[in-house]
């Protein structure tokens, strides 16, 4: 069973270069539209609210928390929750993420299958993505190559839950870049700047997918060289 090789070390270094190279990238476009105000005038709280209950979701909470784009849409509780430069913030990036957590809200309250799908690729993601390595370790120390194909099987399944985001983060933005192209008084570059916020966050995902394909190509060549 081989150990560490120059190409596992080049497809550490292209995933780190991915992972970091994304997120500047989202940063960047997310600092640069911060600073120009949407014309509503409204926070990203108030676009958020607005969004809701237009399309029937006056029960779904927002909610503020700390940190940076740490925006998220919990369907357990049903809770929006904006980072305290969105929930406060009356940008086009504020707008751009507010809206976009709000289509995750309507695409639960609309049962859009690909997010249910998500849903109940969660308890098994939790325990593949915490096992696959602990797995992987032991078939390559012990040369058991039976382990190793057990490790590409929970792998597998991080892989096709990356996948299955995919078309969920896209379908959110889609639906937030709708609402903002619906309201008339947002000027062509305010939408031009939301679009080009959420492209870059959708890059993020696309990132994580492609370096872990690459990764189970990688295992694959290990599995069957044994």
């Amino acid at each position: 069973m081989p150990g560490i090789n120059p190409m596992w070390l080049l497809l550490i270094i292209v995933s780190l270069g991915l992972g970091f190279g994304t997120q500047l990238y989202i940063k960047h476009k997310y600092k640069k539209w911060s600073k120009v105000r949407i014309s509503t005038g409204l926070t990203g709280a108030q676009a958020a609210r607005r969004m809701l209950d237009e399309n029937g979701l006056a029960n779904v909470p927002i909610q503020m928390v700390d940190g940076e784009l740490s925006d998220h849409y919990d369907p357990r509780s049903n809770v929006v929750s904006l980072s305290r430069d969105v929930y406060q913030g009356a940008s086009v990036s504020a707008t751009a993420i507010a809206c976009h957590e709000c289509g995750h809200a309507i695409q639960h309250a609309r049962s859009f299958v690909p997010a249910k799908l998500r849903g109940l690729l969660v308890p098994p993601i939790n325990v593949a993505s915490n096992l696959w390595m602990f797995v992987l370790l032991a078939g390559i120390l012990l040369t058991i190559v039976e382990l190793v194909w057990a490790a590409i099987a929970l792998y597998a399944v991080v892989i096709i839950f990356q996948l299955v985001t995919l078309p969920v983060e896209f379908d959110a933005s889609r639906r937030a870049m709708a609402y903002v192209n619906s309201q008339a008084i947002v000027p062509d570059e305010e939408t031009g700047g939301a679009r080009s916020v959420l492209t870059a966050a959708a890059l993020t995902y696309v990132a994580a997918a492609l370096v872990s394909l690459l990764q189970l190509i990688y295992l694959l060549g290990i599995a069957r060289r044994d």
